[in-house]
């Protein structure tokens, strides 16, 4: 299905318009929008990735050549918060087909899978405790419900970060089979089709 659908979650928040002195209007980008990244967005992703991630844990969710990968494969399944055209935060997820994350979801994407795997959610350092994360995360979300094919949203974080994707909805899974180095991780998912979706969808 096209992002065509999807559109109302991601139109400009508010755009501004300036007037030169002699009364005549110039370009200029939107204010605040939303879109879905591309390849082209790789190296803005990953210098925000690589401050937000290395100067706490010291590993990144995404190597460049990563992002690059998923950018390449399923850029409908990413979101990114532009301010006049400077992304500010961003998401990245690819679809997986099993019920829990292994170490493989880290670097596949199932196209026949109904689960987002959300990699990595990075705000810029200049634009943090904003509530930013928070209003990316709500409008992926909702950006997800557009999306037939899509029944959940899964996802693994340390424990510090389990309040805030509660807060988002989100429902602890258990301790994530998934390890990097000494890190060890939380899984979480929140459901985007509900039971009864599920039922009806399931041919029984």
């Amino acid at each position: 299905m096209s992002v065509m659908s999807a559109l109302p979650f991601l139109k400009p928040m508010h755009v501004r318009t300036t007037v030169s002195p002699g009364r005549q209007r110039r370009h200029t980008l939107p204010a605040s929008e939303f879109r879905p990244l591309s390849p082209q967005d790789a190296i803005s992703v990953f210098e925000i990735e690589r401050e937000a991630f290395i100067s706490v844990s010291g590993e990144c969710p995404l190597h460049l050549d990563e992002v690059r990968h998923f950018l390449s494969l399923c850029p409908e399944l990413s979101l990114g918060w532009f301010e006049e055209g400077r992304l500010v935060a961003f998401i990245i997820g690819s679809l997986w087909d099993q019920e829990r994350l292994t170490t493989e979801a880290l670097t596949l994407h199932k196209p026949q899978g109904h689960t987002v795997h959300i990699h990595v959610l990075a705000v810029h350092r200049t634009f943090r405790q904003q509530g930013k994360g928070s209003i990316l995360l709500w409008r992926y979300l909702q950006y997800l419900r557009c999306l037939p094919y899509v029944r959940r949203a899964v996802l693994m974080c340390e424990e510090v970060l389990v309040p805030f994707y509660q807060r988002s909805g989100f429902k602890v899974q258990g301790p994530c089979a998934v390890t990097v180095g000494s890190l060890t991780f939380i899984e979480m998912q929140h459901l985007i089709r509900g039971h009864a979706f599920m039922r009806r969808n399931s041919g029984y």
